[in-house]
């Protein structure tokens, strides 16, 4: 089998590379395509540092890319094992890709251990599941009901900062605090809270299940991907099958109770309620959601609804420490608009230079370094014919450097860029592409972006933010973008 297997793939790259012929691809090597190459790049990456004022992390992340796009321009293809992989960083055919409505360009679901992690739900699905999906999760992030969960994402922030303020005495005035994993249990709190009517402390053995899968997901990426491997009682499968079956079970105890809690009014007006209500309809009609539908939907909003934004947190923090300009300006501002009372909905939108400060932050540090779609059919693709089944990367990061696109100070902090908003901000409309674009970008934008303005303007409100002597500046890639040696921070109350 494993001989026929490699046979196939042989056969397989050599068809394709006719597909190609107006690219010109890095070495291919038998079996492993272009994986040697990319691990090689990453070792050595992985034993840099930066200084705190530069922000080209892409040696760290993406120095195949970085190399190749030098070599054979924005468009080209590369190997993962068999499997062509087309690199997408022109961001027209991107806009192309991104905004298609035909389904031409669906997600890419290789990897299981990815599947595992975030469930078939929005995120994954295609057709007429997304759609079906989409219409049952949609109503949950309305801007009425983002306004509302201001109150629960503030009142998070306020008991993480009490802590903080309660060790303020015992240190001389200004304590350190390691803030990138406070961030990941306040969002945590957050997400639980306002989707599911848990807390953090109910939740908390999903999330360190679902950290788990994510470094073993994370793990498998520049592997070759053989299918029947999946099947296979491997160590690392068995592990990922065992967490798998622990979050099932524990999700499942957080539906069971919300079923039993319900009262006329249904099952609550969160984005689990509107799910039981959709998996549960009334006169004998078909459900629009399974309850295995809704089991991946809570996998992939616990997921999603939590890591990307204490990343955006994060590096905001970061931010804030490095450029006390800003922080004194963000601080101006935040008191104008908000005194020092806690921040409503209506006050948020008024916090036009918060807005650009985490606008500025998602391009030089969003969460998500890069995307991935496949090509459902045979097609061109910005004039070059694609074979049906080749991935798409489109490189998030590498395109929020680009100096043709975001112009020569493309390599610099310039929260000023997003002055006039977003489509402005650059040579292109639609070049932002930390929440994806078009008709599959991220439904939880706005809930991450008033998570985010809140949390920025309580802490600027309260305190000065300095960077700790022991922070090392080495963003690293686990799926989303983290520092690897965390983030120790000085906070002295203002």
């Amino acid at each position: 089998m494993r001989v026929a297997w490699m046979v196939a793939a042989a056969v397989a790259a050599v068809l394709a590379s006719w597909a190609f012929n107006a690219l010109v691809p890095p070495d291919y090597r038998f079996f492993t395509g272009s994986l040697g190459e990319i691990k090689r790049l990453r070792a050595e990456g992985a034993a840099i540092t930066l200084d705190v004022d530069d922000h080209d992390f892409i040696p760290m992340v993406q120095p195949h890319l970085r190399k190749w796009i030098a070599l054979y321009g924005r468009t080209f293809v590369y190997w993962t094992g068999a499997r062509p992989n087309v690199c997408l960083a022109d961001v027209n055919v991107v806009r192309q890709v991104l905004f298609d409505l035909t389904g031409l360009y669906p997600k890419n679901l290789m990897n299981p251990h990815v599947s595992r992690l975030l469930g078939k739900g929005l995120v994954l699905t295609d057709g007429d599941d997304w759609k079906r999906h989409r219409k049952v999760v949609h109503p949950a992030f309305n801007m009425d009901k983002l306004k509302m969960m201001t109150v629960t994402m503030s009142d998070c922030a306020r008991s993480m900062m009490s802590e903080w303020e309660a060790q303020l005495p015992k240190s001389g005035g200004h304590v350190e605090v390691e803030l990138s994993s406070r961030f990941e249990e306040l969002t945590a709190d957050v997400i639980s809270h306002t989707a599911f009517g848990s807390s953090y402390d109910e939740g908390k053995r999903v999330f360190l299940a679902q950290k788990e899968l994510q470094y073993l997901a994370f793990s498998t990426f520049f592997n070759v991907q053989i299918p029947a491997l999946k099947y296979l009682p491997t160590e690392k499968n068995l592990r990922t099958w065992k967490l798998d079956k622990q979050v099932r079970s524990m999700l499942m105890d957080i539906i069971k109770t919300r079923l039993a809690s319900k009262d006329n009014a249904g099952y609550g007006n969160d984005l689990l309620g509107l799910m039981l209500e959709a998996c549960a309809p009334e006169h004998g009609e078909t459900p629009v959601l399974s309850m295995d539908e809704i089991i991946d939907e809570c996998k992939t909003f616990f997921f999603a609804g939590h890591d990307t934004t204490s990343h955006l947190l994060t590096w905001a923090s970061f931010l804030l420490s490095t450029h006390p300009e800003w922080q004194d300006r963000l601080r101006e501002e935040v008191r104008r608009e908000c005194g020092d009372e806690v921040p409503t909905g209506d006050a948020l939108n008024k916090l036009k230079l918060v807005n650009m400060f985490l606008l500025e932050t998602l391009r030089l540090y969003g969460p998500v370094s890069l995307i991935q779609r496949k090509t459902g059919s045979d097609l061109d693709l910005g004039g070059v014919r694609v074979p049906e089944g080749a991935i798409l990367t489109i490189p998030i990061a590498m395109i929020h450097r680009d100096k043709e696109v975001w112009g020569d100070d493309a390599g610099e902090f310039k929260p000023e860029r997003f002055e006039n908003g977003v489509t402005r901000a650059a040579k292109y409309t639609n070049a932002l592409l930390s929440f994806s674009s078009g008709p599959r970008s991220c439904i939880g934008q706005n809930f991450a972006m008033i998570e985010a303005k809140a949390v920025v303007a309580m802490i600027v409100q309260r305190f000065a933010l300095e960077l700790s002597p022991k922070y090392v500046h080495a963003p690293m890639d686990v799926i989303t973008l983290r520092p690897r040696h965390g983030l120790p921070m000085l906070l002295k109350r203002l």
